[in-house]
C-alpha cells in the first residue's frame, strides 16, 4: 500500500472493517456493507463450485461448476471495488452539501454538484444489484446440480445476494429525489425495482431446490 493512501476495503481485516463500520464515520455504511456482503456471497457461490468439480458424481455438471466458480472468483473482486465506490460516491455528496449557498449562484452551483453526486451515489448501488443479480443466477444453477454436504452455503449465497441487492437498492432510492432530471431518477428506480424482483425469485427458487433434495438434469451445454 502506498504510504499515505487510504487502505481499500478489501485490504482491511474483518476486524478492521467491521470497526469501520461501527464507528461514526459516515463511511463505510449500508453501500459498502451491502457490497461486501455479496462479496461473501460470491465466495460461497467459488467454495460450491471448488468442492463439487473434479467429483464423478457430478461429472455432468462440469461446465456448469466452472462458470459458477470463474463467475464467483470474479465477483468477489467486483462487489469489493464497488464497496470503495460507493464510499466514494458519498464523500463526493457529503462534499457538494458543505458548498456555499450565500448568494442565488452559489445555491444554483451547489444544487448542481449535488445532482451530479446524487446521480452517481445512485449508480453505484445499483450496479451492485446488477451484480447481484448476476450472483444469483450462478447460485441457482448450482443447486440441485453439487456437492449436497455444501447445498447450506447455496443457501446462505443466495440469502446473502438477496439482502446485499435490497440493501443496494435502497441506497438507489434515497439518492434519487436529489437527482435534478426525473427522468432520470424514475430510470433507475425502475430498473432497480426489476432487479430485486428477479433476485428474489431467483433466490427463492434456490432455496426450494436445495430444501427438496433433488438432483437436476444438467444445463444445457453452451455453444
Amino acid at each position: 500500500m502506498q504510504e499515505g493512501r487510504q487502505p481499500r476495503f478489501g485490504e482491511l481485516s474483518l476486524d478492521a472493517f467491521v470497526e469501520r463500520l461501527a464507528s461514526a464515520e459516515p463511511v463505510p455504511g449500508g453501500g459498502s456493507a451491502s457490497a461486501v456482503a455479496a462479496a461473501l456471497g460470491a465466495s460461497l457461490l467459488a467454495m460450491v463450485a471448488s468442492l463439487s468439480t473434479g467429483r464423478p458424481k457430478f461429472a455432468d455438471h462440469e461446465q456448469t461448476l466452472a462458470e459458477a466458480g470463474a463467475i464467483g472468483h470474479r465477483l468477489i473482486s467486483t462487489f469489493l471495488d464497488i464497496a470503495d465506490e460507493d464510499a466514494a460516491a458519498y464523500g463526493a455528496f457529503a462534499a457538494a452539501l458543505k458548498l456555499p449557498r450565500e448568494t442565488d449562484p452559489e445555491r444554483e452551483a451547489r444544487r448542481a454538484a449535488m445532482s451530479d453526486a446524487a446521480l452517481l451515489a445512485a449508480e453505484t448501488p445499483l450496479r451492485c444489484v446488477e451484480r447481484c443479480l448476476e450472483l444469483v443466477v450462478a447460485v441457482e444453477s448450482l443447486a440441485g446440480r453439487s456437492n449436497p454436504n455444501a447445498s447450506s452455503d447455496l443457501v446462505v449465497a443466495s440469502l446473502l445476494g438477496e439482502a446485499a441487492a435490497r440493501g443496494a437498492a435502497a441506497n438507489v432510492m434515497v439518492n434519487v429525489p436529489s437527482i435534478a432530471d426525473q427522468e432520470v431518477a424514475g430510470e433507475l428506480v425502475a430498473r432497480s425495482k426489476e432487479l430485486v424482483d428477479q433476485i428474489e425469485r431467483l433466490a427463492s427458487s434456490t432455496r426450494q431446490t436445495v430444501l427438496s433434495g433433488e438432483p437436476r438434469e444438467p444445463l444445457p451445454a453452451a455453444d
